[in-house]
Formats: C-alpha cells, sequence, structure tokens
C-alpha cells in the first residue's frame, strides 16, 4: 500500500529549501493578486521557521506579521524585505516582459 503526503506537509517539506522557497516566491508574484504573493509568502514563513520566530526575528509581533501576510494585508517594503531577510531570503528584480 503506498503511503499518503498530505499536499500542504509536502509543500511545507519542499519550502524549507531556499532555492525551491525562492521559485515558488517568483511563480507567486507573476499573479496579479498581491494576495496570491502574500498567501505564498505565508506558506514560506510557515516552513522556514514558524510565525513566531519570523516574528521575533523582523520584531513585529505574531498578531502583525498574521495580519501583514493577510490577503487582505498590505505591508511596507520595509516589511517584506525584513520577512524575507528572516526567512533567509532577498528581493532580485530582473527584467520582465512589456
Amino acid at each position: 500500500m503506498k503511503s499518503c503526503v498530505k499536499h500542504d506537509d509536502w509543500l511545507l517539506a519542499r519550502l524549507a529549501d531556499a532555492e525551491f522557497a525562492a521559485e515558488y516566491l517568483n511563480a507567486a508574484s507573476e499573479d496579479d493578486d498581491p494576495a496570491s504573493y502574500l498567501a505564498a509568502l505565508r506558506k514560506v514563513v510557515e516552513a522556514r521557521g514558524g510565525m513566531a520566530a519570523v516574528a521575533e526575528k523582523t520584531q513585529l509581533s505574531r498578531e502583525t506579521l498574521y495580519r501583514t501576510l493577510s490577503s487582505r494585508g498590505n505591508p511596507t517594503i520595509r516589511t517584506l524585505h525584513a520577512v524575507l531577510k528572516a526567512t533567509g531570503l532577498k528581493f532580485n528584480v530582473l527584467p520582465g516582459a512589456c
């Protein structure tokens, strides 16, 4: 009998890898809805330390971090930078098609 792995468990395990996490966020950034990117970043945070640890590293309260990464969140560039840094990632800008 095959063993089953839940999708979320598989995804969180893969997002522990920085290269995969970066590609995951890059793919999410292609969506026109910013909520998609925030949902992806929330998954990365869960996989790469958890909300409490990342909140501590960013000097945000856990509640603020949850609110910031919610579908209605509107984080500042400073907050995004801090969250990415706390998860071992960073911004990278590439030329795109017009």
